[in-house]
């Protein structure tokens, strides 16, 4: 099976190899100065990274887009074309390169070559965010123009002059884990992004499902469709198929759940395994927006989310919450489950709640536990359905579910 997937992965890397990219070519030279594809070689050679052919293509195409971005500057603000009355680009103005659009499984790489490109690109005006929380900056930013609006012109556009303002701060917008599940948000896309387009930006984005399946089975999907075309049109598309899963090559069954262990011996074992599997990405603390509210995250990085118990349990959250974090989080870290009280029936079924919610969309699970799985909650009131939890729990440590895709 891992030759036949192994074989797969090359005539996909010898395939997409001879796809010239449209962005110009690179020489030799070119390729060797601070980039993404030297920053991926010297991880090799530090031993930090196995080489892998699709990553090392993906770091070329990266390379070669950085070059293009060093003589490119679109013609934005009052100077732009927009502003010169013109409804049709001049031949004076510059051609934005192609941007690049990153597909593939969890844990092959994307975000961490994503990364390298973001770090080495020498461009001021540029952004790095989840596209989760773009497009919650995006209804955000709607909804204070509609206030501003609503006595002059209620009926106002608040698309075109937002994607003026998005292109004003950053005409590079790099995306991680672009995916659309949202009809409101599927809506908006195809017009935000085609201003952003005619602004000049250029977009870099990764995602675990190739574009003709974005918003795939989503209501009024025809309306979605020209979006996809231009994703297509105006970003080159480059499937990430690594045979590897390079974010579990590390944990096996046993290594997933840390038990009996006290709190203080946990921590440090919990942080070295958060950092073997966002894999050298940006970390930082973070929040999700589920219907208004805001779940506030210890730290996330490469589709890791790293909570402590008492962030996800002891507060008041509900099966909403924690299916978005199921969903937008394909690995949930959990830094020290405590042997619950017989009281904290809340808890017990907070906690089961999530469980049901990773379980169902193959969500894993790294986690430190402070007694044997079965004495989590034994004696309360809600004893009885808790087995259910601790029966999901045994069986989301083993190697199948761990090899499962993750269901967004």
């Amino acid at each position: 099976s891992t030759r036949k997937e192994s074989s797969a992965a090359s005539d996909v890397y010898k395939r997409q190899l001879c796809q010239r990219p449209r962005f110009f070519h690179c020489n030799r030279d070119m390729l060797m100065t601070d980039g993404p594809l030297s920053r991926y070689r010297a991880k090799i050679t530090n031993g930090e990274l196995s080489h892998d052919p699709m990553q090392e293509l993906c770091a070329e195409k990266l390379q070669s887009l950085k070059n293009a971005l060093s003589n490119y500057e679109p013609a934005t603000g009052s100077g732009g074309w927009r502003e010169r009355f013109g409804l049709t680009r001049r031949r004076d103005e510059p051609t934005p390169p192609s941007g690049l659009y990153i597909y593939g499984e969890v844990g092959r790489g994307k975000s961490m070559l994503m990364d390298l490109f973001y770090e080495t690109i020498d461009i001021e005006q540029k952004r790095r965010v989840h596209f989760h929380d773009f497009m919650q900056d995006v209804h955000n930013r709607m909804h204070r123009y509609r206030q501003q609006k609503k006595k002059d012109d209620a009926d106002a556009d608040p698309i075109p002059p937002i994607a003026k303002d998005l292109a004003n701060d950053a005409w590079l917008l790099c995306f991680d884990e672009m995916q659309v599940t949202d009809i409101t948000d599927a809506m908006i896309l195809g017009r935000l992004f085609e201003h952003l387009f005619e602004h000049g930006v250029v977009i870099v984005t990764t995602s675990n499902r190739q574009p003709d399946d974005l918003y795939k089975d989503g209501l009024q999907r025809q309306n979605f469709l020209p979006f996809i075309e231009m994703i297509k049109q105006k970003l080159d598309v480059l499937e990430l198929a690594s045979a590897t899963d390079y974010r579990m090559r590390n944990l096996t069954a046993a290594d997933v759940f840390v038990y009996p262990i006290s709190h203080d011996d946990a921590l440090p074992k919990i942080d070295a395994m958060f950092t073997t599997l966002t894999e050298g990405a940006r970390v930082t603390p973070d929040s999700l927006t589920v219907k208004g509210r805001k779940i506030e995250i210890s730290a996330v990085g490469a589709g890791v989310a790293k909570f402590s118990f008492e962030e996800l349990c002891t507060r008041p959250l509900g099966p909403g919450d924690y299916i978005a974090l199921a969903t937008h989080f394909h690995t949930i870290v959990i830094d020290f489950i405590p042997k619950l009280p017989d009281a904290r029936r809340d808890w017990a079924k907070r906690f089961g709640t999530l469980i049901d919610a990773m379980y169902e969309h193959k969500t894993k699970l790294i986690c430190a536990i402070e007694c044997d799985p079965t004495e989590i909650y034994t004696d309360g009131d809600y004893s009885f359905e808790f087995q259910r939890t601790v029966s999901r729990m045994t069986e989301m440590r083993s190697q199948e579910y761990l090899d499962m895709a993750h269901l967004t």
